[in-house]
């Protein structure tokens, strides 16, 4: 598909079909391991495995894996804590949508860089400068045969950038990008961590595993500087939500996905930090991590609700600027005024590290 035809597919009313069920896709209100049509049954409904519903529903099980990653099925533990499986009515919801197959199959496809520049019309270098400098953001990865990291893109996200921002697949790149991008900057690793991260959040309402996500993209060091008790590192290290699907199999791309998962940037380091400093806050108030030597049930108890419970800030845009780093005196970034006179940073024990 050429950029033209997606612009004329997202006018027309097969954009419609597709769009129209994107809330019940998504299931961000479904508790996790819960399919949005089985929410309110109290009957326990028939399952498949993960491999027969990608077959029912036209899938590759790579593109099936992507679906579940992006929200778009739901799926549930299997039992016993065994591999996931999906609903028999998920699957008869999703072959139900006028668009099946092929609508399913187009929001799941990616491409690569050269894939991507044709989509786009424009030549691969353009189409990396343009990665690289945020405006499109990669969702998956793999290792290439001399271990070199591969991005890929979501097609469907391709095509809504050409829409989007026509200006930029011609002409002069603006100034700003440039000198972004003679500086050596990229962004391609810092985007996909921050979506990676805002999907594992929507499958969570727990406060210790969304501060267990928000901690992942920390080093032992900046994470010992935040959480300087070591049980409620080990606790957060226990209840952190892993993809539905766990991690690549082999051994490299499970290092390299260890080394991309932590935030390597000052900005994007120090606003994990705030982050993670406003997530233990929640925590903390809903309950204190276990400690050796408590008796059973004594430390899980919720702690009372408190007057006014403000939930950590959510990341910046992943092609936008980085957040402010000094807030007003006294304030944390969000508008509330720390105990005691204390300031964030403060707490957050930042310490400037040079580069070298």
């Amino acid at each position: 598909m050429t950029v033209k035809e997606a612009v004329r597919a997202r006018t027309g009313s097969a954009y419609e079909v597709r769009g129209g069920d994107e809330s019940l896709g998504e299931g961000e209100h479904t508790p996790p391991g819960t399919s949005a049509a089985t929410a309110d049954t109290p009957a326990t409904p028939a399952t498949v495995a993960a491999g027969r519903a990608a077959q029912e529903l036209g899938l590759r099980r790579s593109e099936f894996e992507l679906a579940v990653h992006l929200g778009l099925i739901a799926v549930t533990a299997g039992p016993g804590g065994g591999r996931p499986r999906v609903h028999e009515r998920e699957i008869a919801r999703l072959r139900e949508d006028p668009g099946f197959p092929d609508g399913l199959a187009e929001r799941v496809r990616t491409v690569g860089t050269a894939e991507g520049a044709a989509l786009l019309g424009i030549a691969p270098a353009r189409f990396t400068r343009l990665a690289r400098a945020g405006c499109v953001s990669p969702v998956t990865f793999y290792l290439n045969r001399y271990r070199a990291v591969v991005w890929l893109y979501l097609a469907d996200e391709l095509a809504s950038f050409a829409v989007r921002e026509p200006e930029l697949l011609a002409g002069r790149t603006p100034l700003k990008m440039r000198t972004m991008l003679e500086a050596g900057g990229d962004r391609r690793a810092r985007n996909w961590r921050g979506q990676r991260i805002d999907r594992l959040l929507k499958r969570t309402a727990d406060p210790w595993a969304r501060a267990a996500v928000e901690a992942s993209a920390l080093d032992s060091a900046h994470l010992a500087e935040v959480v300087e008790d070591p049980y409620e590192r080990a606790y957060l290290a226990r209840v952190r939500p892993e993809p539905v699907f766990g991690r690549p199999g082999s051994v490299a791309a499970r290092e390299t996905m260890g080394e991309l998962m932590l935030a390597d940037d000052p900005d994007e380091i120090l606003w994990r930090r705030i982050n993670l400093t406003l997530g233990l806050d929640l925590a903390r108030e809903e309950r204190p991590a276990p400690h050796p030597g408590d008796a059973p049930g004594t430390r899980m108890t919720p702690a009372p609700e408190p007057t006014s419970r403000v939930a950590p800030p959510q990341a910046p845009p992943v092609a936008g600027t980085a957040p402010p780093l000094s807030p007003p005196a006294g304030e944390t970034h969000s508008g509330l005024r720390e105990p005691g006179g204390k300031r964030l940073l403060a707490r957050l024990g930042w310490r400037r590290r040079s580069d070298g």
